[in-house]
């Protein structure tokens, strides 16, 4: 029987309450506050059970959120919160528990904290590691402005091996500003097990007795000559170093505090109270170890399936992990999944890629903390000592890459559209500029759907097409794909990169191998005479269908697959020029890319001297909001309809005779 547990059920009189008054939260006991926390646990699983999302990320954080909106002042108090993938429990406790069902839907909440859909958001987070940064400079506006607010930054231990959370927490060490950080620790990669005595040697640490203590000290010390001063620093330092495990951090700069139970109210409260209150200077990290996914509904077993979920029945069973008072308890999550009708571009993309490591032992593959996501899962069981996972840390995959080719190996990086943009700088200066063989297989291409606009790929095609020597290609189905993996793996003087979408193939039969392409060659998929459509990417079954919908209005159409965006083939290009009245170009990617290309070309050679009709069709000069990737396509005007309209108006008046 399914159960549900939905705010509609009178099991959550508590977050009733707060619901629309977030600043009721401070008003709670610690019992009260014990049974929100169960209550948001519930309705956090039920909404994802419902939309589907980043479950367990937010399920791990749940008396962590409920111990900082009940101890700070938020929104006067800036939250920042990293990434944004935990943020379902901040959502429904300020304001936004109505839309919650919402989540990641077209005209819904987004995925993401987003500054235009709460002030509770004060600052938008979807790529990781970011919140350090900006919580800094808001401190640092906060003391310019003369205000006394707190900002904190909660950042999970993941996002912790990204170079720009060290390079945030050095600068904040040096400016001395008073900010707080909380490490979110649920991979228990940093700390050992804690308890009751770590609690309380973190409670003595962070109280205003012992940092007052410690101040006098120091006051003291420094009466004396330096070298003792100097002595007595260094032994309070190794002293709580060796107590606490925080030395990293304190050489930053950091005043290190836990590390602490984040699963525990008693524990939280204290310790946020005592760094609230206190009036000494400078940064303080809060160390706190929590269970990522904890309570989820899944079978303990099934620990792998509630990072980023589909929706799912929420049934009555016997097992489900039920970690917390209020937590589900006895619920079992089945997940629901169309059955894919064709294998998806990712899973492609690693098949393709395993089929050349074995006929090439030089090829190695690198992702950046994504190896399921990119299908780099399946190459790494296939290869383990040929797979490296950097961690997030786009920069350094892409010069570790390019010191593997430099050494003769054949590096292929596998990272999302969206992240190799943090890695422009490398991509430019230590592959392009030495013109070096590093492979990019770009997932996540174009519009993606649920994610919305700080996950779209949409710009890979403007920042790589500008790059010297740079072979650029995109895969209109799968089995292009496949030759384009292979493609890449031919190239040995200089970079080449492949985008491809998101989600399923359009289902054609595969090669059991791809097969490399002639470098900078088109295809033609249709003839016609009237109107030329060259499509970069995905976009081609949308033309096709286009150009069934002009031949109905009497318009010969043919139709064209680029597939490489650099270097063009300037043949096919020319020649649909010559031969038709209107070219049309169409990408899935921003303005400046493909079709910046295409009109350079047809200008150098003189060919829109002589009146050509040219439509570049990219995506919109705007954000597209999250949707469904069909919606999100219509919005852009990139569908079959929109292409063929594009057509008929750029023909003008000449239709009407031809439809005649």
């Amino acid at each position: 029987m399914t159960q549900a547990i939905g705010h509609n059920s009178g099991a959550s009189p508590l977050l009733d309450r707060v619901a629309e008054r977030p600043a009721a939260v401070r008003e709670l006991t610690v019992d009260e506050l014990k049974q929100l926390a169960g209550e948001v646990r519930r309705e956090t699983i039920d909404a994802v059970s419902r939309t589907g999302g980043h479950l367990g990320a937010g399920l791990g954080v749940v008396e962590l959120t409920v111990a900082l909106h009940h101890v700070f002042d938020t929104p006067s108090d800036r939250l920042v919160w990293d990434v944004g993938h935990q943020a379902y429990p901040h959502k429904i406790l300020t304001g936004r528990r109505a839309r919650i069902r919402s989540l990641r839907q077209g005209d819904g909440l987004s995925g993401f904290t987003r500054r235009a859909e709460s002030e509770y958001d004060p600052f938008g987070a979807a790529h990781s590691s970011t919140s350090i940064s900006a919580a800094l400079g808001m401190a640092v506006a906060r003391d310019y402005s003369g205000r006394k607010n707190n900002c904190i930054a909660v950042i999970g231990d993941g996002a912790m091996s990204a170079g720009m959370a060290y390079e945030a927490m050095n600068n904040a060490g040096a400016l001395d500003t008073r900010l707080i950080v909380i490490l979110n620790d649920n991979d228990m990669s940093i700390a050992p097990p804690v308890g009751a005595m770590s609690a309380y040697l973190a409670r003595l640490i962070s109280s205003k007795s012992y940092r007052g203590l410690r101040h006098f000290a120091r006051d003291v010390a420094a009466k004396f000559p330096r070298l003792i001063k100097d002595a007595a620093e260094r032994a309070e330092e190794f002293a709580r170093g060796m107590v606490t495990g925080g030395t990293l951090f304190e050489e930053l700069g950091f005043y290190y505090i836990g590390p602490i139970d984040g699963h525990n109210i008693d524990h939280l409260l204290p310790i946020l109270r005592n760094v609230r209150d206190s009036t000494e200077p400078g940064p303080v990290l809060i160390h706190v170890v929590t269970q990522k996914g904890h309570g989820h509904p899944f079978p303990a077993e099934s620990a792998d399936r509630y990072h980023a979920v589909n929706k799912f029945d929420l049934i009555e069973g016997a097992s489900g992990n039920g970690a917390s008072k209020g937590a589900p308890g006895g619920l079992t999550g089945t997940l629901i999944k169309a059955k894919p009708a064709a294998p998806s571009y990712t899973k492609v993309f690693a098949d393709a890629l395993i089929a050349e490591a074995q006929a090439d032992e030089r090829i190695v593959a690198i992702t950046a903390a994504m190896p399921s996501g990119t299908g780099l899962d399946l190459f790494q069981q296939k290869f383990p000592k040929r797979c490296f996972d950097v961690g997030i840390a786009e920069q350094h995959a892409v010069t570790f890459a390019a010191g593997l080719a430099s050494e003769g190996l054949k590096p292929f990086v596998a990272i999302y559209s969206t992240f190799l943009q943090r890695a422009y700088d490398q991509v430019v200066h230590d592959v392009a500029i030495q013109k070096l063989p590093v492979r990019f297989a770009m997932d996540r291409a174009g519009l993606v759907g649920a994610d919305g606009p700080t996950h779209a790929g949409a710009y890979d095609l403007a920042y790589l097409c500008c790059l010297p020597g740079f072979t650029v290609m995109a895969a209109s189905d799968e089995a292009e794909l496949m030759h384009m993996v292979a493609t890449c793996a031919s190239i040995d003087d200089g970079p080449s990169a492949v985008r491809y979408p998101r989600g399923e193939g359009v289902g054609v039969e595969l090669p059991r191998k791809g097969t490399p392409l002639e470098i900078g060659r088109g295809r033609i998929m249709r003839e016609g005479s009237k109107v030329a459509l060259l499509s970069l990417g995905t976009r081609l079954a949308e033309c096709l269908k286009a150009a069934e919908l002009l031949e109905a209005r009497g318009l010969s159409t043919t139709v064209a697959d680029a597939r490489f965006a650099k270097p063009l083939d300037h043949q096919l290009i020319l020649r649909l020029a010559r031969e038709h009245e209107v070219l049309i170009t169409v990408e899935e990617g921003s303005s400046g890319g493909f079709s910046a290309q295409i009109l350079q070309l047809l200008a150098t050679e003189g060919v829109l001297d002589a009146g050509l009709k040219i439509r570049p069709m990219t995506l919109p000069d705007r954000f597209i909001e999250h949707d469904t990737p069909l919606r999100q396509y219509e919005d852009a005007g990139l569908d079959a309809k929109s292409i063929a309209a594009t057509a008929v108006q750029a023909l003008g008046s000449s239709t009407g005779a031809a439809r005649a």
